[in-house]
């Protein structure tokens, strides 16, 4: 069983292989061999952010205190992307008397149930196989939800398509006042020095100009904390959501004009911001000592600019349901009077 699993997974079947391996360890619990070509392919089905993301405590602290101030005596919740149960425990902790929780990767699902049995709130907390998009209120709720949490964002805010499952979960399964954790959403980003750029590009290779390879890679992903990694401009919102409106969120282009602080500027970087509720948020922006389960991203400009302080460089935007892409306007430069003289 665990090497028909194995053999599934490597032919791309991964949601039976996960099925096959996770039976296979139940069955031979005390076989060392079963479990270690169990894990091969279940490790492959639970990617490496789960643990990033468990380990971050900044983000974990602001959805649970999100959770305190919305949980009332009674209340519904709806978790969606269960992972592995942890703001469904929240959730139940924080006293909701019922909380559904959806995860879609089986192998994940079924960790998530162990997990809160083995917590002592499985007779609150029911986690559900399915994509948000298939739940029923009736069938897997019992009514709408009071309160709707998820954490479901990208490096780029957008990446796990929030916004088509906020709009397809907030009227279909909320009411007029069900709360969403959390409640809005921006995609922030400023002008930046990279100052490592030249070693993560490829220039010349056993003599040879291999500096197209370069045309690739549009994005660095970089530690929030990275200390060869300087703003050089104040933060601006390029695109804001209100998540707990459910929408509609069509695509979008905008504009922003930032102001320079002076000095090398060879790359825009970007980032996120959660807005919880009222009172609380959760921002991955970049500064020293900064650590996050996301990455800021780096892009790269074609030419570098030595900007004097007060120059305002007009950066653009676009967006559709899952991708962000930006450019600085070539003809939108402006150098103050002071800088120049």
């Amino acid at each position: 069983m665990v090497r028909l699993a194995k053999a599934l997974n490597e032919g791309g079947e991964r949601e039976r292989a996960a099925e096959l391996a996770a039976q296979a360890r139940r069955l031979a619990p005390e076989d060392p061999e079963i479990e270690r070509i169990a894990l091969l392919v279940l490790e492959g089905s639970v990617p490496d952010w789960h643990h990033a993301i468990l380990a971050d405590t900044a983000r974990n602290s602001a959805f649970d205190a999100a959770l305190r101030r919305s949980v009332v005596p009674g209340s519904r919740v709806l978790d969606i992307g269960a992972g592995s149960g942890l703001l469904a425990l929240m959730a139940a902790r924080a006293g909701a008397a019922e909380v559904v929780s959806c995860e879609l990767n089986p192998a994940m699902a079924a960790a998530a149930t162990q997990i809160v049995e083995r917590n002592g709130y499985a007779d609150r907390i029911r986690i559900v196989a399915k994509h948000s998009r298939d739940l029923e209120i009736g069938t897997d709720l019992a009514g709408p939800a009071d309160i709707i949490v998820s954490e479901i964002v990208a490096n780029n805010l957008l990446g796990e398509n929030i916004l088509g499952t906020m709009e397809d979960v907030v009227g279909r399964l909320g009411h007029p006042t069900t709360r969403v954790i959390p409640s809005h959403g921006s995609v922030r980003i400023a002008l930046a020095s990279y100052r490592n750029l030249a070693f993560r590009q490829t220039r010349s290779v056993q003599g040879f100009d291999l500096s197209l390879m370069n045309s690739f890679s549009a994005r660095i992903a970089l530690s929030p904390g990275n200390e060869a990694l300087e703003l050089r401009s104040a933060p601006e919102d390029l695109f804001s959501f209100d998540f707990s409106s459910g929408g509609p969120f069509s695509d979008d282009r905008a504009a922003v004009s930032l102001t320079s602080t002076g000095g090398t500027v060879n790359g825009i970087v970007q980032w996120f911001r959660l807005t919880m509720d009222a009172e609380g948020a959760y921002e991955n922006r970049p500064a020293p000592g900064a650590s996050s389960s996301w990455s800021v991203m780096f892009q790269p400009l074609p030419s570098v600019i030595e900007s004097q302080p007060g120059d305002r460089i007009v950066v653009r935007g676009g967006r559709d349901r899952t991708s962000v892409w930006i450019w600085v306007d070539p003809s939108a430069r402006e150098t103050p009077i002071s800088a120049s003289t």
